[in-house]
């Protein structure tokens, strides 16, 4: 670990495709920050290693947006492709992060788009801290990066409501 956020896309493109099913372009990117932030939060490890931005629209991996904007709210036909020559980027899935992924499909895969983003932009959520705190403070708010501190504070706390029994479903979402 880290792995290029297509690493992590293809991952779920291949789960989605297992099933039958397609994901857009929406799902792919909150997926993919979802199961980040539970790596972050479970492991205290980062699973991408670039960083998430704060857009209007939520948490974005610029990279992975630039690979997929092109199918808009179409679903995605084929794997992305992968840089495999970048230094220091593990190019496959090691079990941690495998059972990360499982976990992450076996809990989301049911979300459309937009009920993912509004999961990932849910009041309090890192990226609402970072838009709604720091937003107004900066001018190219596009560039604007969720620190992986905040998001691993966040997906901990989930984790720590879970294991208290606060709700049934207090770390899922």
């Amino acid at each position: 670990m880290p792995y290029s956020p297509t690493i992590i896309a293809n991952d779920f493109l291949q789960k989605a495709r297992q099933e039958g099913r397609a994901l857009t372009p929406l799902q792919v990117l909150k997926l993919v920050y979802l199961a980040h932030g539970w790596c972050l939060g479970v492991h205290r490890q980062p699973l991408i290693d670039e960083p998430v931005e704060a857009w209007r629209a939520g948490p974005v991996i610029r990279s992975l947006y630039n690979a997929i904007k092109q199918y808009g709210s179409n679903a995605i036909t084929e794997r992305l492709p992968v840089r495999w020559f970048s230094w220091g980027r593990a190019l496959k899935i090691d079990a941690t992060a495998a059972a990360i992924l499982a976990s992450v499909w076996v809990t989301y895969r049911r979300y459309g788009g937009v009920e993912l983003a509004a999961i990932t932009r849910a009041e309090g959520s890192p990226w609402w801290t970072t838009w709604k705190e720091l937003n107004e403070n900066v001018m190219d708010a596009e560039r604007l990066v969720i620190d992986n501190a905040l998001i691993q504070a966040f997906y901990a706390q989930k984790i720590k409501a879970h294991n208290a029994g606060e709700g049934e479903h207090a770390a899922l979402t």
